[in-house]
């Protein structure tokens, strides 16, 4: 019970620092914001981003310095929420999640894996482990993005967000047990993504509030943006020519969040002052948001939407294709009598010409227990799903397949992964923070896959279904469609650096700069 007490007299203690400081938070620097939809509903606007979350946010900021923007975001915001901002609370929004309102969203793949995706103001920046690092060079260049744009736009969001982190000793454990297990060499304080052993960046400041990517709306023109909450968009509108539909974004339909799905409201695009061009509708949902958005916009797949009776704008297979997540195993290693607190990433180990992630954590599985996994990523596999819609309701999932490991490719690979990361919980260091005996486990050949297949779990790292290339071109637009774009982890073609936090948030702003500069070249 020491762990209920001490979470408990926190609790108090934010709460009554919060309601003090979260007037300050709506004041003069963040925008307005309300939940009241029919504030919104008939109105216009120069650019809307259909979603609050990683990217959006600082796309949003980006664009409101010359033109409006309406961010919608279907979550609430965080801050008046203590347990969302704090890292004494860290993990706890995961536990309680509802159909409707909770801060993040469960869902199981058709592989039968849980997950979770962010339904809040901030996104998954707001629910993660706050763990920051950039992508690689080798990333950035595949990407075809300019790299002393990308490196100013990292270092944007660094300035504003982004701490060097004081290690606990958990941490500092994991640091040198993934040495032990030859994770080399130490490369000490880095926000790169560089092979070996490192502290990363962090989003939660000394202070232990953290920081995240609605933050980044405080840096635009206040005036300039209105953010919705509470409400989901149903689907994109377009442009009618006759009684024919043209490819042309127009605006969104949109819902309460909380209430009668057919009970829908509007907002749209208007003409850009002293220009004869218009903005964009931005989908910035994510992996899961953004696909299911277009596939309700009777963008995909002719015969899918045809069983779900939604009118065809455009027949485009390639939606919700190539979805993708990092396969992870776990170790949970034993603690001894003393209650762990919840203790978020700092360490990552990173292995094998960059294909592993390592991280230790302490997570809570309820208000006085938590786990200690060290859990490890294959940061590029082969096996690739598709996402389809479950039902036209767009705050329900979607259906997702993963297919994880269903390349022998990357069973080997989880081979491997298994015996690392079981090196790194029998270390040394490990069993001494733990007070525990270190232990190394050796399975044969079969039994290691056998363990993969049962053991398979997300680093809640899932991308794809809007790729650059088959659906969105480099500048983000998608293909056949005039006025729409996709600005979100759903184009990546592989996870960034350690987790792509750090790289959404830049894409935010290197896209919001490129649309600006596309309007106003030098």
């Amino acid at each position: 019970m020491e762990l209920l007490h001490v979470l408990l007299a926190a609790s108090y203690i934010l709460l009554v620092s919060f309601s003090q400081s979260s007037s300050l938070c709506q004041g003069k620097t963040l925008p307005y914001m309300t939940p009241d939809v029919t504030k919104i509903s008939g109105r216009s606007f120069d650019y809307i981003i259909v979603g609050g979350g990683t990217a959006g946010c600082p796309l949003a900021a980006t664009l409101s310095k010359r033109y409006s923007v309406l961010v919608v975001e279907r979550g609430s915001s965080p801050y008046e929420n203590p347990s969302v901002l704090q890292k004494k609370f860290y993990g706890f929004p995961l536990l309680q999640t509802n159909e409707f309102s909770s801060v993040s969203q469960s869902f199981i793949s058709k592989d039968g894996v849980s997950n979770l995706r962010g339904r809040v103001l901030g996104g998954s920046s707001t629910i993660g482990g706050g763990f920051y690092g950039r992508a690689s060079d080798a990333f950035v260049r595949r990407a075809g993005w300019d790299e002393e744009l990308v490196k100013e736009s990292y270092e944007w969001v660094e300035s504003k967000l982004v701490s060097k982190p004081e290690l606990t000793k958990w941490q500092s454990a994991v640091k040198f047990g993934l040495l032990e297990a030859g994770i080399l060499p130490y490369n000490g304080f880095s926000l790169e993504h560089v092979e070996g052993t490192k502290m990363g960046g962090t989003l939660f400041d000394h202070d232990g509030r953290r920081r995240i990517s609605a933050d980044l709306l405080g840096t635009g023109n206040p005036d300039n943006i209105v953010v919705l909450l509470n409400a989901t968009v149903k689907n994109i509108i377009f442009h009618k020519k006759g009684t024919e539909n043209e490819k042309t974004a127009h605006g969104i339909r949109f819902i309460r969040s909380d209430g009668n799905a057919s009970q829908t409201y509007e907002a749209y695009l208007q003409q850009l002052a002293n220009s004869g061009s218009w903005g964009d509708v931005i989908l910035s949902a994510g992996a899961l948001g953004s696909p299911q958005i277009l596939l309700l916009s009777g963008i995909g797949p002719k015969r899918h939407l045809k069983s779900f009776g939604i009118p065809l704008v455009l027949d485009f297979p390639e939606i919700g294709q190539e979805m993708i997540d990092n396969p992870s195993i776990s170790v949970l290693v034993e603690s001894g009598p003393e209650a762990q607190l919840p203790d978020p990433p700092q360490i990552a180990g990173i292995a094998e010409d960059f294909k592993f992630i390592v991280q230790g954590l302490i997570l809570p599985i309820s208000i006085n227990a938590t786990i200690i996994p060290i859990a490890i990523k294959l940061a590029f596999p082969a096996s690739k799903g598709k996402l389809e819609l479950n039902n036209t309701d767009p705050r329900q999932n979607p259906l997702v397949e993963f297919n994880y490991l269903a390349k022998e490719k990357d069973m080997e690979e989880c081979v491997k992964m298994v015996q690392l990361v079981e090196r790194v919980a029998g270390s040394k260091s490990i069993a001494g923070f733990l007070k525990t005996e270190s232990n190394n486990n050796s399975k044969s050949p079969h039994e290691l896959r056998e363990f993969c297949k049962k053991n398979v779990r997300t680093f809640y790292h899932y991308h794809g279904g809007c790729a650059v290339g088959s659906v969105v071109d480099n500048n983000y637009r998608v293909h056949g469609v005039k006025r729409l774009r996709v600005v979100d982890g759903s184009s990546f073609l592989e996870s960034p650096g350690t987790n792509p936090t750090a790289t959404l948030m830049m894409l935010g702003r290197y896209q919001g700069i490129k649309i600006l500069e596309e309007r106003h070249p030098a």
